[in-house]
C-alpha cells in the first residue's frame, strides 16, 4: 500500500527519473528536485514526510560539505522530518558526522533497490511515530492542564504526611527513579503525577500503565510498540509507552503484580534505556523519568522469589511510603472538608456542613480503603443529602471492628486476599460491580484473583 510523500534531491536527472520508477510503487507522491536552492520552496509545498538528499551537487566535489549544509536546513524547517543521505563516496567519518547532525540513516550510490525501499519505509515510520507521539503529547497536555486547573492535592496535618511533601519536593527536580509505595486508595498515582508536575519534565507528558492491566502476551507491544506485521493483529506500525514518555514521566502503577518472566525485559529496557519494537531490530533511544508504583511488599516478594532484585534496586532509588489513612486520624476532619466542598460545588449543593456526630463516625472509622473509600463515603452523602448538615446517619459505614482485628495478623497480601474474596461474595461474582466497590478497574481485579488463585 502506498502511504506518505518523498522529496528526492539528486543534480543526476536519470538518477531522479530511476527513483521517480522505482518509489512511485511505494509513496503516494513523488517529488524531484534537482537542485536544492528550491528547498525551502517545496518543502511548503510538498510537505513530505521524507527526504532523500544528495551529498554533492558541484561538479568535482565530493566533500558532502553541500549535503550537511541542506541537512541543516531542511532540520530548521522541521527537526523531526527524517532525512536519508545519498552519495557515490562512502567515508564513514562523513556518515558519522552526518547521523549526529539528524540524518536518519545514509546509502551508498550505486543502490541496491530493496535496501533503499527498506530504508526510505523505516525513515516513513519513524515519521509516523514521531506524529503519533506528538499527537499523544498534545492531548496529555490539554488534559494535564485541565487536572493542574481543577485537581488540588490536601496533604493533611499530620507530620507523616508533611514530611512526605517535603520529601517530594526535594526529590522532584531530581532524575532519580522513585518507587511510590502504599496501601490501596492512598493516593500514590496522585503523588506521582505531583512529582511530574514539581520536576524538569512537566512540560512533557506523564504516561501512566496500570502493569496489573496489562496482559502477558501484550506487555512487549504496549511498552515498546510494535511495527506492521509483526502478529496477526498488528495492522500498523504502533509507538509504545515507552516512547510516548519521551522526555516526560512513565508512571508504572502495581508493579509487584509484573509476571516474573516479564521483568527482565523492562530491567533490560531500564538499563539500556533503548528498547526493540515488536517485529523490529532497530534500537531506539529512550528519555524517561521513571515513578513506579505498587501496594506489595517488594522485599518480600524478592525472599518469596516473586520479584528481581535486582529490578527492585533499579527502579528504587528513592523510596516513598503513603502512611494508610487510619495512622494519621488527624488529618481525616481536614481531607473530609476538603471533599465535602469538592463535591459540594460538583453537584450544585452549596453550604453544606458536616455535625460534630457525623464527624466523629468519620474520625472513628478505620478507613481500610483509605482516601479512595473516604472521597466516595462523601460523595455519596452530598448526592443523597437532604438537608444543608449532613448527619452521622447520612453516611453508611460498614462495621469492621472484627474484620480489622483479624486483618491486623495477617500479611498486607493476605489482607488484600481475604478483602477480594468477602467483596466478590457480597457482589455474587460481580467482577464489575466488586472491582467498583473496591476503587480499581476490572483487569486488575482480574489479574488479582489469578494471582491469589480465586475462581
Amino acid at each position: 500500500m502506498k502511504k506518505g510523500g518523498i522529496l528526492i534531491i539528486d543534480d543526476n536527472k536519470n538518477v531522479l527519473t530511476a527513483l521517480r520508477i522505482l518509489l512511485g510503487s511505494y509513496f503516494e507522491k513523488v517529488t524531484l528536485l534537482s537542485s536544492p536552492n528550491q528547498i525551502h520552496t517545496v518543502l511548503r509545498e510538498a510537505s513530505p514526510d521524507v527526504v532523500l538528499l544528495d551529498m554533492n551537487f558541484s561538479a568535482g566535489i565530493n566533500t558532502g560539505n553541500e549535503g550537511l549544509y541542506w541537512l541543516s536546513e531542511l532540520k530548521k524547517h522541521d527537526v523531526d522530518l527524517p532525512v536519508v543521505l545519498f552519495t557515490a563516496y562512502a567515508d564513514v567519518d562523513l556518515a558519522v558526522k552526518a547521523l549526529k547532525q539528524g540524518a536518519s540513516d545514509f546509502i551508498v550510490k550505486p543502490w541496491d533497490n530493496a535496501k533503499l525501499v527498506a530504508t526510505l519505509q523505516a525513515a516513513y515510520s519513524l515519521r509516523e511515530s514521531r506524529n503519533e507521539i506528538k499527537r499523544l503529547r498534545e492531548k496529555q497536555s490539554v488534559l494535564q492542564n485541565e487536572l493542574n486547573r481543577e485537581e488540588e492535592i490536601c496533604w493533611g496535618v499530620s507530620a507523616a504526611m508533611q514530611d512526605l511533601h517535603r520529601m517530594i519536593r526535594k526529590v522532584a527536580q531530581t532524575e532519580a527513579n522513585i518507587l511510590v509505595t502504599g496501601e490501596n486508595g492512598t493516593g500514590k498515582e496522585v503523588i506521582a503525577r505531583e512529582i511530574h508536575r514539581l520536576s524538569a519534565r512537566n512540560g512533557e507528558v506523564l504516561i501512566a500503565v496500570d502493569m496489573g492491566a496489562v496482559a502477558e502476551s501484550l506487555f512487549e507491544s504496549e511498552l515498546f510498540g510494535h511495527v506492521k506485521g509483526s502478529f496477526t493483529d498488528a495492522k500498523t506500525d504502533r509507538t509504545g509507552k515507552f516512547e510516548a514518555a519521551g522526555r516526560g514521566t512513565l508512571f508504572l502503577d502495581e508493579i509487584g503484580n509484573l509476571p516474573y518472566p516479564l521483568q527482565a525485559k523492562l530491567l533490560t529496557a531500564l538499563q539500556s534505556r533503548q528498547i526493540v519494537r515488536v517485529g523490529g531490530n532497530t534500537p531506539i533511544p529512550v528519555d524517561i523519568r521513571l515513578i513506579c508504583a505498587t501496594n506489595c511488599n517488594l522485599r518480600e516478594s524478592v525472599r518469596s522469589g516473586k520479584f528481581r532484585e535486582d529490578l527492585l534496586y533499579r527502579i528504587n532509588t528513592i523510596h516513598l511510603e503513603v502512611p494508610p489513612l487510619r495512622e494519621r486520624k488527624e488529618d481525616i476532619p481536614l481531607m473530609a472538608d476538603f471533599f465535602l466542598k469538592k463535591y459540594a460545588k460538583m453537584y450544585h449543593k452549596d453550604n453544606l456542613m458536616l455535625s460534630p456526630e457525623a464527624l466523629d463516625k468519620l474520625s472513628d472509622y478505620r478507613w481500610q480503603g483509605n482516601i479512595r473509600e473516604l472521597q466516595h463515603a462523601l460523595e455519596k452523602a452530598v448526592i443523597l443529602s437532604e438537608t444543608s448538615i449532613l448527619q452521622a446517619d447520612d453516611f453508611s459505614l460498614s462495621k469492621s471492628d472484627g474484620a480489622d482485628s483479624a486483618l491486623n495478623n495477617m500479611t498486607l497480601e493476605e489482607a488484600e486476599m481475604v478483602l477480594i474474596r468477602n467483596c466478590m461474595t457480597k457482589n455474587r461474582n460481580n467482577m464489575s460491580a466488586a472491582a467498583s466497590e473496591l476503587g480499581i478497574s476490572r483487569p486488575t481485579l482480574y489479574s488479582k484473583m489469578r494471582k491469589y488463585e480465586i475462581c
